[in-house]
Formats: C-alpha cells, structure tokens, sequence
C-alpha cells in the first residue's frame, strides 16, 4: 500500500494547511438546504444544535427519533433523564433559538445501554 504525500499547504512543505474543524451535520445540513433537500436538511441541524445547546452534557444523550413535534432522547442513565427533564423547558428553549419553526416541541428521554 503505498503512502501519498501531502503537496499542498504552505510553501509546499508537506504539511496539512491548518484549519478549523468542523462537525459534519451542520455542513450536511447547509449543503443538504443548498442543494434544495428541504426535507432532511432539518434533522441534520437539529443534531448540530442539540450539541451547541447542550454542551458537554451532549455526551449522556443523543436525540434519535423526531415524530410529530416530540424529539426521543437516548440518556445514559436515569440521573441523566431526570436531569435533562428538569432542564426540559431550557433545552426547548435553546433549541428554539436555533432551528426556529423546525425545533421540537417536547423532548422525551429514555435510558439506553449505549449512547454513541
């Protein structure tokens, strides 16, 4: 298997350019949007977002399912889905701020072994 080398970058010197990095879903859903894929172009914000509003907590709970105005919410731990539902009206509200018409209108949260 052979390696290739970097060529571009900076004078030429074999190193990456340095760039800062970016998720995936939020491109995603901006070229999804771009392209006029209306449709799934949400979802993939919703992810970005939940991620901004949540912050670090973000890593005990993952939005999987969206039907109907409710966003289901896989937790690591009943601690977690008591927490996040006491936050519930603050999360909603976060969510709001960033999706607009396209945020969730209630979160429901259940334990799961794994999250991620």
């Amino acid at each position: 298997m052979s390696r290739q080398r970097w060529v571009g970058g900076r004078g030429g010197d074999g190193a990456r350019p340095k760039r800062d990095p970016s998720r995936v879903g939020g491109m995603v859903g901006r070229v999804l949007e771009e392209l006029g894929h209306t449709g799934a172009a949400p979802a993939f914000r919703l992810f970005d977002s939940w991620e901004r509003v949540l912050g670090e907590t973000a890593a005990h709970a993952e939005p999987v399912d969206l039907r109907a105005g409710t966003l289901d919410v896989a937790v690591t731990s009943p601690v977690w889905a008591q927490h996040l539902q006491m936050r519930s009206d603050e999360i909603l509200a976060g969510l709001r701020e960033d999706l607009g018409a396209d945020a969730p209108v209630a979160l429901r949260f259940q334990v799961r072994q794994r999250v991620r």
